[in-house]
């Protein structure tokens, strides 16, 4: 294999097909490739331009946040300023750590559990989890606590196998 080969592994990368800015750290998106292709969704990109030094200048400038744009085929999301990139792999990434109502409640099928017993896994009240039943998001930790949830489920049951 020389530096000019491609690999294919069978899985297509993420690729938006539009965007649209509709807060000020969220992205209406809709994929055109990928694990998400044809979903249309809202994304919440703060943690990633909290966490990253290079998206400082977008933390709190929502003009500057207003000038999103598709750049490579939709490959890259890039805002007016230097060296203002994000790559539609790293907006799934942060898409796939989201959950919404509908979401939420296949969780607690899936897994057989009640409001209340959701409740106590979860350290939240009861009627908190009613709340995530509702339209809207669900915040983005008890997201994470439900897929690590899941996790670890499925490595008890592959050990005990």
């Amino acid at each position: 294999m020389n530096a000019t080969d491609m690999l294919d592994t069978g899985v297509s990368m993420p690729r938006i097909g539009s965007l649209r800015v509709v807060g000020p750290s969220r992205l209406e998106v809709t994929w055109a490739d990928g694990n998400r292709a044809g979903r249309s969704e809202t994304v919440d990109i703060a943690p990633l331009i909290g966490s990253y030094k290079v998206y400082r200048p977008l933390r709190d400038d929502a003009a500057l946040f207003a000038t999103a744009r598709l750049v490579e085929d939709g490959n890259v999301v890039t805002w007016d300023g230097p060296d203002l990139e994000m790559t539609a792999d790293l907006i799934e990434t942060v898409a796939e750590q989201e959950m919404d109502c509908a979401d939420f409640a296949r969780f607690l099928k899936r897994n057989g559990l009640t409001q209340e017993a959701a409740a106590a896994l979860l350290g939240r009240s009861r009627r908190q989890i009613g709340y995530y039943l509702n339209p809207g998001p669900v915040p983005r930790i008890v997201a994470l606590a439900c897929f690590g949830y899941e996790a670890l489920a499925a490595k008890r049951r592959s050990d005990a196998a």
